[in-house]
């Protein structure tokens, strides 16, 4: 039966080892990921591909468990030795197709009538699909598995709690390293994805932690042209890294609608502030009592205020930043001075600070 024949080529390439090297040389050259592995980790590749071979001609039925067993278990170890899904599957590709290409010339060279090579390649190709779906499966399911337990342990750190140096060691972290604590103002699952891949080149761990996208990076994350906000704390060991956090958390909250990575540190004004509320509340009442909040002309006033500050008191660069003549400013700032009695004139540090304090405040 010339299935039988063809069953004895696909023997043959199987325990053929220049045949097997042709089939792992295409595997390795359609993906550089997979190249960097041994050579032994790429021929399990091929394996696979051969046993759903001999096995879509030997018998109809679909191959046994062990062989989809053997499936799942290359996708974990892929996912477990950091090989993306779409580099895996391009190696798989790429060596299944060579080994067709081998296979058909050893048929035809065999005298395997075409009609019966056709019907086993169809089988062939069926076969290797359901290999295929099981390789995704088992590499899904390790990368959701260590996933799970990497974010785990981010979120143990940052909290501040004890954890073993060999779990570090399993989540990709060095327990006698220095790492960036990272924090993201980002909360939607997909979009935390996207902005994940971006901040990974850095190295590290990253996860949701109480719902913000956050992260311990071995080096500062510098993606450009970041949509969202990303505060990046100097390195510290791991059992500081929770103070980093809290210090992150305290800045996110200071700043919204700000964008960019930007250094926890570039903040820290913002974040020293933002953890005495009552303190600014009290500043703000004693500065700015006589507005109303809800008095869209004192609104104007305040705001015109704090630009006047951060703009070193200069009513050319205040009247350019918020598009108006410097006299509009100038006239504002008199306004503000007879609502309440005095104007954001200071001459001191302290008093620049505390003036600065309470417009912000009032406007928050």
């Amino acid at each position: 039966m010339s299935g039988d024949v063809l069953g004895v080529v696909l023997a043959a390439l199987a325990a053929d080892p220049a045949l097997v090297d042709e089939v792992v040389t295409a595997a390795r050259e359609a993906s550089p990921e997979v190249a960097r592995l041994p050579e032994a980790e790429n021929r399990r590749h091929i394996a696979v591909v051969v046993a759903a071979a001999i096995a879509a001609v030997d018998d109809p039925a679909e191959p046994g468990a062990e062989v989809f067993a053997a499936a799942e278990a290359l996708g974990a170890d892929r996912a477990a030795q950091g090989i993306p899904l779409e580099a895996l599957l391009c190696g798989v590709h790429a060596g299944r197709t060579r080994a067709v290409d081998i296979a058909v010339a050893c048929g035809r060279d065999a005298g395997v009538p075409p009609q019966e090579m056709l019907d086993a390649l169809v089988r062939f190709n069926r076969y290797a699909g359901a290999l295929e779906r099981h390789v995704i499966s088992g590499h899904h399911r390790a990368e959701l598995t260590a996933r799970d337990a990497h974010t785990h342990v981010l979120r143990r750190l940052l909290h501040g709690a004890d954890v073993a140096d060999e779990e570090l060691t399993r989540a990709g972290l060095r327990p006698d390293g220095r790492y960036h604590c990272v924090l993201t103002d980002v909360a939607d699952p997909v979009r935390a994805r996207e902005l994940e891949h971006r901040l990974t080149g850095a190295g590290g761990v990253f996860g949701l932690v109480e719902g913000r996208l956050a992260g311990l990076s071995v080096r500062t994350p510098v993606p450009a042209d970041v949509p969202d906000l990303v505060v990046v704390a100097p390195a510290a060991a791991l059992s500081e890294v929770h103070t980093r956090y809290d210090l992150c958390l305290t800045a996110i909250h200071a700043v919204p609608g700000l964008r960019g990575v930007r250094q926890l540190t570039e903040l820290a004004g913002e974040t020293a502030l933002a953890a005495q509320p009552v303190l600014a509340e009290l500043l703000a009442a004693e500065y700015l009592g006589a507005l109303d909040r809800t008095d869209p002309f004192h609104h104007q006033l305040v705001c015109t205020g704090r630009a006047y500050l951060d703009h070193g008191q200069r009513l050319d660069q205040t009247a350019e930043a918020l598009h108006v003549h410097p006299n509009t400013v100038r006239y504002r700032l008199g306004k503000l001075g007879e609502l309440t009695g005095t104007r954001p004139a200071p001459t001191t540090v302290p008093e620049t600070l505390r003036w600065w304090w309470a417009l912000h405040t009032w406007l928050g």
